[in-house]
């Protein structure tokens, strides 16, 4: 095979491995989304979370759930919940596209966004929690794109990568966003190459458009315009642009 039909067959493959996810994920949307119209969606507490006064443990979550209307096919929305030892209240931090960009408690901690129920990216409780909790609020009260007009839902910074900024801060979390957290590949520290947060390995990305992670916490990932292709090995899975991950959970 001459060095053109093996580029062009190669390009081939990966253009469908980035594009056959997303048309699934498109027939999902079409076929089974019921989440209603946007401005009556439920968005109601999804009961992941207890009663402040039933757990006296600081406690640390970040959770994600599939965006509003067509952009669920390729995204999902993430945020960020933290509880000091016997707060008697949750504290939820989203970025978000309307008003003053970062949002604190502008819904129930754990409630469904728009309908979506959400899933549990990252977890942690007790002493740990504690000792993290002042790194994450101190990252929100520093984030710079914070101003009106700051949001822009591709390639970023999106609420994504407001949570991405909070997990480099805070490499302890060990926490990867799904590949489906699109936004999350914007050079939020300007640099467009260098070593990933973990420390495990390195990173190039142009503009959040186009990019290449590779480490042991973060596992191979390819962004092309967004869609993430990857592997991740540490917990062994799939990362495909618009169903998410296939495989272990990405729990600490």
């Amino acid at each position: 095979m001459s060095p053109r039909l093996a580029l062009l067959k190669s390009a081939t493959i990966f253009l469908l491995l980035v594009f056959f996810p997303i048309g699934l994920s498109a027939g999902r949307y079409w076929l089974g989304e019921s989440r209603g119209n946007w401005q009556t969606a439920d968005r109601s507490s999804a009961g992941l979370l207890p009663l402040p006064s039933q757990h006296t443990e600081a406690i640390i979550r970040v959770y994600g759930a599939r965006t509003v209307r067509w952009k669920a096919i390729f995204a999902i929305h993430t945020w960020i919940v933290v509880k000091e030892a016997n707060a008697s209240t949750y504290t939820r931090y989203d970025y978000t596209a309307w008003g003053e960009p970062i949002r604190t408690n502008g819904f129930a901690a754990d409630a469904r966004w728009f309908g979506a129920v959400p899933e549990t990216i990252a977890a942690v409780d007790g002493p740990e929690a504690s000792r993290l909790i002042p790194k994450i609020r101190h990252v929100v009260e520093n984030y710079k794109f914070r101003a009106y007009g700051d949001y822009n839902a591709w390639p970023g910074p999106n609420s994504n990568t407001f949570v991405q900024a909070v997990l480099d801060a805070v490499p302890e979390l060990k926490t990867v966003l799904p590949p489906t957290a699109i936004g999350k590949d914007y050079p939020y520290r300007g640099a467009w190459f260098g070593l990933t947060p973990s420390g495990t390995g390195a990173y190039a990305s142009a503009g959040g458009y186009l990019g290449l992670t590779i480490g042991w916490v973060e596992g191979l990932e390819i962004n092309f315009l967004g869609a993430v292709l990857g592997l991740d090995i540490r917990r062994p899975a799939l990362k495909l642009p618009g169903i998410g991950r296939l495989g272990l959970t990405a729990g600490i």
